[in-house]
């Protein structure tokens, strides 16, 4: 069974930094597709930043390029999101995702961690 587990949130003042985690047991991240979304209320969830299996390539929304940086620990099945000069527009519910490369229509989700920056 596919478990992702986020951690790292937290209230933030603006030009902060913040650094998530999402645990991701027994989960093979060559494999697999990892993103984070995000949603803000009143939002629709949007994608921040993904990091693919096979290549190990990332990409970002161009909200966050040049702030916030996503890596893998393949070993420890681990991604990590760095965050730094965070803004107030950052604030959301921070979500983990998953979906193996071979098989689109299977994705999973992480339960979600609040950021909150304030101005």
């Amino acid at each position: 069974q596919v478990r992702l587990v986020e951690s790292g949130g937290g209230l933030v003042q603006a030009g902060g930094s913040l650094r998530l985690s999402c645990a991701t047991p027994a989960m093979p991240l060559n494999l697999y597709d990892m993103s984070w979304y995000r949603q803000a209320p009143g939002r629709e969830r949007e994608l921040v930043a993904i990091i693919f299996g096979v290549s190990g390539t990332t990409n970002y929304a161009d909200s966050v390029k040049g702030r916030f940086t996503m890596s893998r620990d393949v070993a420890a099945s681990t991604v990590d999101l760095q965050m730094n000069s965070l803004k107030p527009e950052d604030t959301a519910v921070y979500y983990c995702h998953a979906s193996p490369y071979y098989d689109k229509g299977r994705q999973y989700w992480g339960q979600g961690t609040q950021v909150t920056v304030s101005s």
